[in-house]
């Protein structure tokens, strides 16, 4: 490959996490209920998640995780209810992203099957439910909790995660196959697209 095209790669690759990063961010700011009180901190449902998982299917670990991750760090970055959790924002979705796209594209896979997509968005989904209410409960028992109060005081959390998750994978799955047929479509699959 020479230096030009990896320039080139390299420009592709900023593209594709900016402009994913910036859906990320838009769709958690607009389309959310919350936040929601909960003795353990806020928290909130929000459709950002379904772009979280569709990120990784359509552009693979590194780059939907980076997409992920960069996109709720900057929501939580605008919201006071979250800055505070902003840096964990950006491990936790990252690795969402990170999961769901690497599963997705196994064994050259590229996010074109359907049960490899549900797989990858299951597990990512799931990956940042075990980050982010481990997290939760650790912050709680750090703070004297014994675990069965921390778990009661996380359970408002594992609802709404749960119920994120679920409308995440759901959403994704489908716009995932919707979004790379329209991206091939206009030729830019193989420029885009892991």
């Amino acid at each position: 490959m020479s230096q030009a095209e990896k320039t080139r790669s390299l420009t592709y690759d900023i593209v594709i996490v900016g402009v994913m990063a910036a859906v990320v961010f838009v769709i958690t700011s607009v389309v959310k209920i919350g936040p929601i009180p909960t003795p353990a901190g806020p928290t909130q449902i929000k459709l950002g998640n379904a772009f979280c998982l569709l990120a990784g299917m359509l552009f693979g670990g590194i780059r939907g995780g980076l997409a992920a991750g960069i996109g709720s760090a900057l929501f939580d970055l605008t919201n006071p209810a979250f800055v505070s959790s902003a840096p964990f924002t950006l491990v936790f979705f990252f690795m969402m992203g990170f999961v769901s796209g690497v599963v997705s594209h196994l064994g050259g896979r590229q996010g074109r099957s359907v049960s490899w997509n549900i797989a990858g968005a299951v597990l990512g989904a799931a990956s940042y439910l075990v980050l982010y209410l481990g997290k939760s409960m650790i912050v709680l028992m750090m703070a004297g909790s014994d675990i069965r109060a921390a778990a009661i005081a996380c359970s408002t959390k594992f609802i709404t995660s749960g119920i994120n998750a679920v409308i995440a994978i759901v959403i994704s799955v489908p716009l995932a196959l919707i979004c790379r047929k329209a991206l091939e479509k206009a030729g830019l699959g193989k420029k885009f697209l892991a």
